[in-house]
């Protein structure tokens, strides 16, 4: 395994595990507990140091999964949780939006680390922007946890430049969280720049969209009724049509490097910067070692310069979320 540093010297593996589809049916199909603590510590067998969960994906069953699989092995791990949505810590009632207030902030740690069997969150995450409350008071917040000892470090996900900004300098951020991918690429106009400027690390999450650049989906593939991926503008039957001509794109540097399309859209965002560790999530060994097999595809600058010309011929078609998405979350 190869590893990288984050933020405030926070050293993970350099691809991390993504692990919101080991619960609930994201993608149209359930999955069975005992294979999943299975794959999890299979995963940590091969490196793997920096599992990514949240309270949401459930709620509380996600966490509570990686808390029993990965209590033998705790301290030789790094967990990553997120707070923000309006969800009784106790209950798991939803609320209809997003809810970082202080207060609340504290008690969903609490409970977590309940969840999680574990006497500290290594990176806590606000999940997504609460618009009611200042970010400075959210930093705050997670700053007293910090003192405390509860958590280690401090993170963002889907967060505006601005905001980072404020809360980094309440309490400086180790990781911010967004998608980024050869599928979705807005993070480079404003996002990485920033973050290499304040020296905080990046964690792409769906870095291969979704499933779309692993080369197993095209224009006549059916998803479960259940499956997300019917409500997102990129796969909608005509954008996908459209979008094939990346993947596309994509095997045929596949081919010639002798690795899969997966291996290479996880390689091409290893080589964009040291600091970036993508977290692909899976529900099988055959695909986790897939992905790991992305840490020895090498990409030269002459690679990247070619993968540069292919993307600049090719517009993705279809918005990354539903447009109802976008208004909640603000993004």
């Amino acid at each position: 395994m190869k590893y990288r540093t984050l933020g405030n010297g926070l050293e993970v593996s350099a691809i991390g595990l993504g692990c919101m589809t080991m619960t609930g049916a994201l993608y149209g199909s359930s999955v069975d507990k005992q294979d999943m603590i299975q794959l999890l510590r299979s995963a940590h067998e091969r490196g793997v140091t920096l599992f990514d969960t949240a309270e949401v994906y459930g709620p509380f069953a996600n966490e509570e999964l990686l808390g029993e699989a990965l209590a033998p092995i705790r301290d030789q791990v790094v967990i990553a949780t997120k707070f923000g949505f309006d969800i009784d810590p106790v209950t798991g009632m939803r609320g209809a939006g997003t809810n970082s207030r202080p207060e609340h902030i504290k008690a969903a740690v609490e409970a977590s680390l309940k969840r999680l069997r574990t006497e500290h969150i290594d990176l806590l995450y606000q999940h997504r922007v609460d618009p009611a409350v200042p970010i400075e008071d959210v930093a705050g917040a997670v700053k007293e946890l910090v003192d405390a000892g509860k958590v280690r470090h401090f993170g963002l996900s889907e967060a505006g430049i601005q905001t980072i900004r404020r809360a980094h300098a309440v309490l400086p951020l180790t990781a911010v969280q967004s998608e980024y991918s050869l599928f979705w690429r807005g993070p480079e106009a404003e996002l990485l720049p920033t973050l290499e400027e304040l020296g905080i690390g990046f964690v792409p999450f769906s870095p291969l969209g979704a499933g779309f650049l692993t080369g197993q989906i095209d224009e006549n593939t059916k998803f479960a009724p259940t499956d997300f991926r019917n409500f997102v503008p990129r796969f909608a039957d005509d954008a996908r049509k459209a979008n094939l001509a990346l993947v596309d794109a994509i095997k045929s540097i596949a081919t010639s490097k002798g690795a899969t399309p997966a291996q290479i859209a996880l390689a091409w965002l290893l080589a964009k910067k040291p600091w970036i560790v993508p977290i692909p999530g899976t529900t099988k060994l055959h695909r986790l070692e897939e992905n790991l097999g992305a840490l020895d595809v090498v990409l030269t600058e002459d690679d990247l310069a070619h993968i540069n010309t292919l993307l600049a011929k090719i517009v993705v078609q279809g918005e990354r979320l539903p447009e109802a998405v976008l208004k909640m979350t603000g993004l």
